[in-house]
This record gives C-alpha cells, sequence and structure tokens, in this order.
C-alpha cells in the first residue's frame, strides 16, 4: 500500500511522512559521519596502533586496546570542539583509554611470565634497525605512564606544547622530563641491548 508519493505505508506507519522523512535526514547524516570518522581512523591509525603497543604485552591485548580506543574516539566524536588538532584530541583519547586498561588490569594477578612465553621479544629478522625499534619498544614499556606517552608523542614530532597539552602539564615540564627521559632511555638501552 503507497500513501503519497511512492512512500511506502510500512515505512511511514503511525508516524507520518514528516517523521519518516525525518529519519532518512537522520541517517543520511549519520551515514556522513561514520564515514568521515572511518577516514579520520584510517589517516590516524598509525598513532593509536603505537599508543595499543605501549601499553600492552601481547598482540592480542594491542588488538583488543586498539578497539576499545577506537570505540572511546567513537564516543566521544560529538565532543570534539575543534579547538586543537584532531590528532591531539586522538592522542588524549587514546592515552586516557590505554592508561584506564592498564590500571584495571594491574589490579587483576600478574601473568608476565605467560606473556612472555606466547609474545616473544626477539625479532626473527637480523635487520639491525627492527632490532633497534624492538628494543625501544621494549625499554619504553619499562617506564611509567606519563613517560611513556611523552616518548611516544616526542618520536611523533609533537610540539611541546601539544604534548604538555595531551598530559596537562606545563609546556616547560614537558621538555625537562624529555630531556630526563632522553638520559634514561639511553642508559636502558644500553643495558638491555
Amino acid at each position: 500500500m503507497v500513501i503519497s508519493k511512492g512512500v511506502p505505508f510500512f515505512r511511514v506507519g503511525i508516524f507520518g511522512k514528516k517523521c519518516y522523512l525525518r529519519f532518512c535526514k537522520i541517517l543520511r547524516v549519520l551515514s556522513i559521519k561514520e564515514k568521515v570518522f572511518s577516514q579520520l581512523i584510517k589517516d590516524n591509525q598509525g598513532l593509536i596502533i603505537k599508543v595499543s603497543r605501549l601499553y600492552t604485552n601481547s598482540l592480542e591485548d594491542e588488538q583488543d586496546l586498539f578497539q576499545e580506543i577506537v570505540l572511546q574516539l567513537w564516543r566521544s566524536y560529538d565532543t570534539f570542539k575543534g579547538n586543537s588538532k584532531i590528532s591531539t584530541w586522538m592522542y588524549r583519547v587514546a592515552l586516557n583509554t590505554a592508561i584506564t586498561l592498564f590500571r584495571k588490569k594491574t589490579k587483576s594477578p600478574q601473568t608476565d611470565e605467560l606473556m612472555d612465553f606466547h609474545y616473544p621479544d626477539f625479532i626473527e629478522d637480523d635487520d639491525e634497525k627492527q632490532q633497534q625499534i624492538s628494543l625501544l619498544y621494549k625499554v619504553v614499556k619499562m617506564l611509567p605512564n606519563v613517560e611513556r606517552a611523552i616518548v611516544m608523542m616526542y618520536l611523533d614530532d609533537l610540539p611541546y606544547r601539544d604534548i604538555s597539552e595531551n598530559l596537562g602539564i606545563t609546556e616547560v615540564n614537558a621538555r625537562v622530563k624529555m630531556n630526563r627521559l632522553k638520559k634514561t632511555l639511553k642508559e636502558l638501552m644500553e643495558k638491555h641491548a
């Protein structure tokens, strides 16, 4: 049965044609929003992968954290006001999600030995660059949460202003911490090389 202008009755139902047309408009807007968000995730997936890798010890946990970060980004997407760069906002959401899940996991029993067994710290490839990257990830994981975040954002060439904004510290404090971290990282890499 058709009411008017080809709009099927079962779609219009008791709510009327205006309600149906508003519903269709909402679906179009939602579809556009989903496409923009998907492109945003594709363009910045490296950022999410880095955060996921630094705050987990296994591939499965890394994938779970990646999904959780994307979910949290979607939930807070409407609250992004554009006062900062999109990457700054994404870092903030990703780091908060990672640290929150990290805290929850530290309350549960530790299974580090099992994780080491299932997720080896070595690279089978003899490529020296890959080994250095692996070593860097290994020593960065030894740092406390905030320091991990500072190192990660520094390696991504974020300005100290963005780093400080993401972490809620002063720009001077971010610079001082990074200078101290450079020394700490150098010592840790020499020790674990």
